[in-house]
């Protein structure tokens, strides 16, 4: 006969708090998973964004031949300043840099490691301020489409 088809509920009671409690430690003993690039990321991500405002500075400088690049204005964010800088070429959006974010605490730095690139794409997509929020970094989002309405608003767009 099976063990638990007999008239023993005590036994049963033991089982079930002991198969409950391995389920409980095996859930709380689960690490999220975190890819290792974003630990990386903070430390490329300032060299890159200095690297993007040297070739925005280079393209700003070609005025003449209908490239301009127009820098919004500073947007107040609960975790700090978000500034976004525009370069537009022939009416139409070519480059998009983060001036500004927040980036006091390693957190701050991995949440725009992933949000400031999705931001970017988004931007160049849609060729204006109506983009989406990236999922975990609403305030930059928001900050950052403010700056970027400033400045297609002193762009003229």
């Amino acid at each position: 006969m099976h063990p638990l088809k007999k008239n023993r509920p005590l036994r049963r009671i033991v089982l079930a708090s002991a198969v409950t409690a391995s389920g409980l430690v095996m859930l709380l003993a689960l690490k999220p998973h975190t890819a290792p690039e974003i630990a990386a990321s903070p430390a490329t991500a300032p060299s890159s964004s200095s690297s993007g405002s040297a070739t925005g500075s280079g393209s700003g400088g070609s005025t003449a031949t209908g490239t301009k690049t127009v820098t919004g204005e500073t947007a107040q964010t609960r975790w700090g300043p978000v500034q976004v800088k525009i370069t537009l070429k022939n009416g139409r959006i070519t480059d998009v840099t983060a001036v500004q974010s927040p980036s006091d605490n390693p957190r701050d730095q991995e949440i725009n490691s992933y949000a400031l690139p999705e931001l970017r794409r988004e931007v160049l997509a849609a060729q204006s301020a109506s983009i989406d929020t990236v999922s975990g970094a609403t305030y930059t989002s928001d900050g950052y489409r403010q700056s970027l309405q400033s400045a297609l608003d002193s762009a003229g767009l």
